[in-house]
């Protein structure tokens, strides 16, 4: 009786890791380079290349988002935080382009969480948007389960259309989730070729969960180094790409979305340039065989 339960049991986990890798792999299949977005868990549609706004201030921030705007990036990565929504808003409002094509997300941070209701109005208010397409809480902290309902109730009363985490890993997931009544549709976390987080992106992936990365070229401090590692340069020579593009490029290609930052236009530009090329099998292998579990950020 003891050998049969564990055949059972044997066979029951081998199609639960089955079922999460085919689960991971159709979140990654559901990546269309053609019209070059995904459909989350929840329906909705989200591009899979968009630009971060952390750092960018006032002018420079309304110019490169404007910029942006105006040579084809629809998402838009922001955070009460960062301090720069207001000028999120109004680059997206002088753009006219429609609403309904450009997807915003913002972020509560957790000194926000005691009165998130409040917090969601303010990011809306400054946004000076009717809604918001994705709020993500900015890591965990104290009331983050109230907070994350809190969103749950703007999402059923228009304001927010979809909801997520940001620096949230297995253990937070494991922990988070049963608490609360939507599953996230996109957990946002650091992710580069120093630091490739596999384990995690396969996990939150299993779970039908869109994954987004954040630092895809390095992050401030970090960033001259791996632009210049001499195996990122050999690859890009070889697809007569830049190093960045490369980057971006291996990103989607493990099912991620990128949101690299830049006021630079010409950069702005060049990352949006991923989708003519495709890396071989070996070449996203060399890249793996980066990885140093090097993280750039305390998150």
């Amino acid at each position: 009786m003891k050998n049969i339960f564990i055949s059972f049991l044997l066979i029951f986990m081998t199609v639960l890791i089955f079922n999460n890798k085919a689960e991971a792999n159709n979140m990654k299949g559901n990546f269309n380079f053609n019209t070059k977005t995904v459909k989350l868990n929840n329906g909705y549609e989200i591009p899979l290349n968009g630009i971060g706004t952390y750092s960018l201030l006032n002018d420079v921030c309304y110019n490169s988002i404007l910029y942006a705007l105006q040579n084809g990036v629809r998402l838009i990565d922001t955070a009460y935080i960062y301090n720069n929504e207001e000028e999120v808003g109004k680059a997206v409002r002088d753009s006219k382009i429609d609403r309904k094509d450009i997807f915003i997300i913002t972020k509560l941070y957790p000194n926000q969480y005691n009165n998130a209701e409040k917090a969601i109005n303010d990011a809306l208010k400054k946004l000076n948007v009717e809604y918001i397409d994705m709020m993500l809480l900015h890591h965990p902290g104290n009331n983050d389960v109230e907070a994350y309902k809190a969103i749950e109730k703007a999402i059923k009363e228009g304001k927010i259309r979809s909801v997520g985490l940001s620096n949230w890993y297995i253990k937070e997931l494991k922990d988070f989730i049963p608490k609360i009544n939507i599953i996230p549709a996109l957990v946002q976390n650091e992710i580069h070729p120093y630091y490739q987080d596999t384990e995690v992106i396969e996990y939150i992936q299993s779970l039908g969960i869109a994954v987004q990365g954040w630092y895809p070229l390095g992050g401030r401090g970090h960033q001259k180094e791996l632009l210049n590692d001499k195996v990122l340069k050999d690859i890009a020579a070889k697809y007569n790409k830049s190093v960045a593009q490369i980057i971006l490029r291996w990103n989607l290609q493990r099912g991620v979305i990128v949101i690299p930052g830049s006021s630079n236009r010409q950069h702005i530009i060049e990352n949006t340039e991923i989708y003519d090329f495709e890396l071989s099998d070996d070449d996203m292998k060399r890249i793996s065989e980066l990885n140093r579990d090097e993280k750039h950020d305390w998150y």
